[in-house]
């Protein structure tokens, strides 16, 4: 724990940095082992392995962004520390895993996991090439807006291709809990109204060791919603929907 304290200690040199990537360089060049504790700050143990979907749409082990100063850089832009480095947000790094270690468990890592999982898919998506559109409201559409009745959906994602508007919803479940059952009933609900809409496709994109102890109702989903995929999964049907572009 002391050698820890003592590389966040040194990191906290970063905090209120304009320019970042000349702060991370001299860190680097003085002791570039100090950066090791950075996967700490988004609620990540060293011990953990977490792969993580990079710029090119790769699967890469999260620790491979600390090998170099680069990568260190790509590593605090891409989890959003760099700007919250910035504005001093932070003011003691310590302080800080402290609140993330007490909170490693909570509801909000469950909400971090949610948001790491939207911008994944989105990342995969932009890889493809394909249009998309984020958060969209199903309001937008006087068809699926009758099909849902008094519902109101904003979905995490659109793409609207020349033969179909694909609706798509995702999210990620580390942990088993009631929430999963929820969430496939619910969107085997949702999906029959949407497909009953000519033009119109749901899409459920979900993944997560969650699901290993809710397996039989992610099958169950399966029978309702014919468009359920995961992040290896989601590459092939992007890939189909390039030909309907």
């Amino acid at each position: 724990m002391a050698t820890i304290e003592i590389k966040l200690n040194t990191l906290n040199y970063l905090l209120g940095k304009e320019d970042l990537r000349k702060a991370v360089t001299e860190l680097w060049n003085n002791d570039k082992n100090v950066f090791d504790v950075l996967q700490i700050l988004v609620a990540c143990r060293k011990h953990d392995k977490k792969k993580v979907i990079n710029t090119n749409a790769e699967i890469v082990l999260l620790e491979s962004y600390l090998t170099t100063a680069d990568g260190v850089i790509e590593y605090l832009e891409g989890t959003g520390l760099a700007q919250i480095f910035k504005d001093k947000n932070i003011k003691n790094l310590v302080d800080y895993v402290f609140g993330v270690e007490v909170g490693l468990d909570s509801n909000a890592r469950k909400n971090r996991s949610g948001d790491a999982m939207e911008d994944t898919v989105e990342l995969i998506i932009k890889g493809s090439g394909l249009p998309y559109r984020k958060e969209v409201e199903s309001s937008e559409w006087p068809a699926i807006t009758r099909a849902l009745g008094t519902d109101k959906k904003r979905f995490d994602f659109v793409i609207e291709t020349r033969s179909k508007t694909y609706l798509m919803e995702v999210n990620f479940y580390s942990s088993g809990g009631s929430k999963l059952n929820e969430t496939a009933r619910s969107f085997s609900e949702l999906c029959p109204k949407v497909n009953a809409v000519d033009g119109f496709e749901f899409v459920w994109v979900t993944d997560g060791k969650g699901w290993e102890s809710a397996k039989n109702k992610l099958q169950e989903a399966f029978y309702t919603i014919p468009s359920v995929y995961n992040l290896s999964t989601i590459r092939s049907f992007l890939e189909n929907l390039r030909e309907e572009m």
